[in-house]
Order: structure tokens, then C-alpha cells, then sequence
């Protein structure tokens, strides 16, 4: 049997803690229903023995607290609500406990932006983690020792799992039933919460919104100017030249403010636009390639699976 403790931070998001826990409860059952032992035991763990959560509207009774905590395989971090940065200075001694578990030899897990736990106690440093979509830029700021991605559901690696999404980190409690228990379990329990057990992309659902908390007014215009003629052929010498910047200056210092280069950043403008056309109207695709600025189809075609995680058919067919 895997004892499992979901932290009890203050401002977790209770919901989808509760969601998650009841993950592996279900699991157990079936797992009696086949006439075989339990799999997991769940466990809530907390600094304290009560914990306030969503402005004091809630009040929980943890299990244990952490001088109690006993036996620990996988400890999991819940979603977060509110301030990232408040939750990291309210909860310091359960992010020093975490750290210490992982470096006893336990095993550790975050869902959503439970990751913030994670990169506090420096157990991300140097590694790949994967974030919600919306949060990607907010963590890298945060925590820039951490390689944030979102492109992904579910990353493991040394012990280590994270995920993306609030209700899509019941796809890590998928994995981890799978991983401690069988395929069969895992599958079972997919069926039982209506999961797509197939799905390991957060792309179909990323909404680009631009890269734009940063104090660089001049890449500021530059987004702006992309944005407001992303239908018109665009390059980066005609950029540079019009904010009066070298070349090389303005692509170091737009990548460093973004994140991407500027021929991505042109892309994924292009590729939000068509994704509303997409829902919004019913133009063919190829009338709404065009309208974005482009005129190859395999190129809108790979541009647009690149940064969706599908095609552009697909996905009208799964949001208009």
C-alpha cells in the first residue's frame, strides 16, 4: 500500500484537492471489488491542525500535521488560489517539510499551480515542470531557475510529477493510480470521472493573450505593432528599423522580454486569430488562412498544430 498525503497549504484550492483525493478513494474500491487489498492510503497533511481556506469561508481538519506526518511515499501539492507569492510566505514550513521529503527519498507531486510549493523548496531548479497555460509566464518570472512548459498534462521525472490545469491534474492522479496500482485501475477509474484518458496536451486549450508583464516599453510597442498588422507581411529588419534598433538588439531583447522570438510571437498572434475565426464564423480554413496572413497551406496547417496541439479542421470541429 502507497501512503499518499495531499498538503494542506493555506490557499489551496479545496475543490480540486478534493477532486484529486477522491481519485484514489475510488481507485481503492475498485481495486475491493476485484477482491484485492486497498491500494493507497490518503492522507490530508498540514502545517497546523486547522486550515482556513477561500477567505476563512472554509475551515479543514487535516489528518495529521507534520511532526505527526509518519510514513510519506508521495507527497501531493494542491492547486493554488490567490497571490503565488503570498502562498509561498504563508507556507514556508510546510515548503521546508516538502524539501525535506524529497530529499529523504520521497517521491513528490504538484497539481496546477500547487508547482509553486515545488520551486519554493528548490526541487524544480534545473528541470522541466509543466504549468497551467495562463500561469506559464507569472511562474517564469517567479521562479526563473525552473523551465516552465505547458505544452504538456502531465511530466515525470527523479521522482517527481507535475501537471497542468486544475481538473486536468486528475490526469497526474491517472498516472500515478496507474503507476502504484495497474493499467487496469487507472483505466477504470478514467471511465468512472468521464477522463480522456488519451489526451496529453494542454495546447488545444491555450489561449495566447501576449507576453506583456515585462518593463521593456520599446518590445511593448513592438507586440503592439505585431498585433495590430499581424495580416500584413512582417519582418524583423522592418521592425528593427522602425523602433530604431539594431537587429540584433531587438530580437535579444524581445526574446528576453517574451520568451519568444519574434517570428514566433508573429505566429502565435496569427494562430489566436485564426482560432476565433474558427469558432466565431463559417468561413472555410482556407479563407481564414488567408485572412491571418498566410497563403501556403501546409505551412498554416503545421504553424497552427505547432502552437494547438491540432489541426485547424479539428479544431472547428471541437469549438465552433
Amino acid at each position: 500500500m502507497k501512503n499518499v498525503a495531499f498538503l494542506l497549504p493555506t490557499g489551496a484550492n479545496i475543490a480540486s484537492l478534493e477532486t484529486a483525493r477522491q481519485g484514489f478513494l475510488v481507485a481503492n474500491e475498485y481495486l475491493a471489488a476485484q477482491g484485492r487489498p486497498p491500494g493507497f492510503s490518503v492522507r490530508t497533511l498540514a502545517a497546523t491542525r486547522e486550515v482556513r481556506l477561500d477567505d476563512g469561508r472554509i475551515t479543514v481538519q487535516a489528518d495529521a500535521v507534520l511532526d505527526e506526518a509518519g510514513a510519506v511515499d508521495i507527497c501531493i501539492a494542491p492547486p493554488l488560489l490567490g497571490s503565488v507569492s503570498d502562498v509561498v510566505l504563508n507556507n514556508r514550513a510546510l515548503i521546508e517539510w516538502l524539501a525535506r521529503h524529497h530529499r529523504g527519498g520521497g517521491e513528490v507531486a504538484s497539481l496546477c499551480m500547487g508547482a509553486a510549493l515545488l520551486a519554493a523548496g528548490g526541487l524544480l531548479d534545473g528541470q522541466e515542470a509543466v504549468v497551467h497555460w495562463a500561469a506559464q509566464g507569472m511562474y517564469a518570472q517567479l521562479f526563473p531557475e525552473v523551465q516552465w512548459v505547458s505544452d504538456r498534462v502531465v511530466m515525470a521525472g527523479e521522482g517527481i510529477y507535475t501537471s497542468g490545469g486544475a481538473f486536468s491534474a486528475a490526469h497526474l492522479v491517472l498516472h500515478l493510480i496507474e503507476r502504484y496500482a495497474d493499467r487496469d485501475t487507472a483505466i477504470w477509474c478514467a471511465k468512472y470521472f468521464q477522463l480522456d484518458w488519451s489526451r496529453q496536451s494542454q495546447l488545444p486549450f491555450a489561449v495566447f493573450m501576449g507576453q506583456k508583464a515585462h518593463a521593456d516599453q520599446a518590445v511593448r510597442a513592438v507586440q503592439e505593432y505585431i498585433e495590430g498588422r499581424y495580416t500584413e507581411k512582417i519582418t524583423v529588419e522592418a521592425l528593427a528599423d522602425r523602433h530604431a534598433m539594431g537587429r540584433r538588439t531587438l530580437e535579444r531583447r524581445f526574446r528576453q522580454a517574451t520568451g519568444n522570438s519574434i517570428v514566433e510571437y508573429v505566429q502565435r498572434v496569427r494562430v489566436e486569430a485564426a482560432k476565433k475565426r474558427l469558432e466565431n464564423s463559417r468561413k472555410s480554413v482556407s479563407e481564414v488562412m488567408y485572412e491571418v496572413g498566410y497563403n501556403d497551406t501546409k505551412a498554416f496547417r503545421d504553424i497552427f498544430s505547432k502552437y494547438c496541439g491540432m489541426s485547424p479542421v479539428g479544431y472547428r470541429e471541437r469549438y465552433q
